[in-house]
C-alpha cells in the first residue's frame, strides 16, 4: 500500500470557536456564496484524506447532517481554542497524521494536503505548518496523532498558544502562494462581506 496523505491522514475543520466578534454566530454555519463555510472546507478537504472530522461545540447536530463525525472539545478544555479542538480530534483518528484547516477558509487548495506530507517526507521535522503572507499559519498544521500526550498535558499545564505550541515540534515550514484568501480568517460581518465579493471575482 503506498502510504500517502489519502491513506495516512484524517482532516479536521475547526469549527468549535465562540465567533464573538461575529455576534456570537456559529462561524461554520455562515453563508458563503449561498453555502455554510464549513460545505466549502468539506468540499475542498474531503478528496484529499482519507477521513474528514469536524472539531464544533456548538450545534453538533447540524454539523453531522453534512456527512461528516462531530467531534466536541473535552468538557474541562471546551473553547480553549483551535489546540483543544486538535486535541479532539487526535482522539477521534484513526490514521497516524491529523490534518487542520479552520471553517472560514473556503479556497484550501486542491493540494494542501499532498503539500503540506510532502515537507514530512523531505525529513527532518514530525510536524509541518503553512507559511504564507509573511508569517506562520499555525491553524494549517500536519501533525502526528502521536503528540496526543504532548498536546494534552501542555493544555492541562494552563498553556495555550497553537503557534507557541507548534513551535515547540520546531515544524517544517510549507510556503504557499496561493493568494491572501487562502489564509483568511473571517473574523467580522464585513470581512465575511468583503470575501464574498472577492469570490464573485475569483
Amino acid at each position: 500500500m503506498v502510504i500517502d496523505a489519502r491513506t495516512a491522514v484524517t482532516g479536521v475543520i475547526l469549527a468549535g470557536g465562540r465567533a464573538e466578534r461575529m455576534g456570537g454566530q456559529d462561524k461554520g454555519l455562515l453563508l458563503l456564496g449561498g453555502k455554510p463555510l464549513i460545505m466549502h472546507g468539506i468540499r475542498r478537504l474531503r478528496p484529499q484524506v482519507a477521513a474528514l472530522l469536524i472539531s464544533a461545540n456548538r450545534n453538533q447536530d447540524v454539523y453531522r447532517a453534512f456527512g461528516c463525525p462531530v467531534v466536541g472539545d473535552d468538557p474541562q478544555m471546551q473553547f480553549r481554542g483551535p489546540l483543544a479542538g486538535m486535541l479532539a480530534a487526535m482522539d477521534a483518528a484513526e490514521t497516524p497524521y491529523l490534518l487542520t484547516a479552520p471553517c472560514d477558509s473556503p479556497l484550501l487548495p486542491p493540494d494542501y494536503a499532498r503539500r503540506m506530507w510532502a515537507a514530512l517526507e523531505q525529513g527532518g521535522s514530525s510536524i509541518s505548518v503553512a507559511f504564507g503572507e509573511g508569517s506562520w499559519q499555525p491553524v494549517f498544521a500536519l501533525l502526528p496523532v502521536a503528540l496526543r500526550d504532548d498536546l494534552a498535558e501542555w493544555l492541562a499545564a494552563g498553556q495555550g498558544g497553537v503557534g507557541r505550541w507548534l513551535q515547540r515540534h520546531q515544524p517544517a515550514r510549507v510556503a504557499f502562494a496561493d493568494g491572501p484568501a487562502l489564509f483568511r480568517n473571517v473574523n467580522t460581518p464585513e470581512e465575511l462581506a468583503r470575501l464574498e465579493v472577492e469570490l464573485q471575482l475569483i
